[in-house]
């Protein structure tokens, strides 16, 4: 079993010692029960990540609600002018395999 799969029982006592290992491990993909005797108390879990939505999906959105509403939205121009400094200075992000 990976740790990525793993699910490890560990008492309130050992829990509180070492706090900081257990959310190593919950980072790495473990799930936690912490236990009083032999009743669960709690799990930590990792939590899942929501994909986020590219920019050219939210360009695409923001053109279909400017067709259904009929005009196009008017942005703030300090605001405007922040995005497109935004948007110049992305670079690329590396996304390595192990991710």
């Amino acid at each position: 079993m990976s740790m990525a799969q793993s699910v490890i029982h560990i008492s309130e006592e050992e829990a509180a010692k070492d706090f900081a290992t257990l959310l190593v491990r919950v980072r790495g993909g473990a799930e936690v029960v912490i236990e009083q005797g032999a009743q669960p108390v709690a799990v930590l879990k990792p939590i899942a990540a929501r994909p986020g939505r590219l920019l050219s999906e939210s360009i695409a959105l923001a053109k279909k609600h400017a067709e259904e509403m009929g005009y196009e939205p008017t942005l703030e121009p300090d605001f405007a002018a922040d995005m497109e400094e935004i948007i110049k200075s992305r670079k690329p992000r590396e996304i390595s395999s192990s991710e």
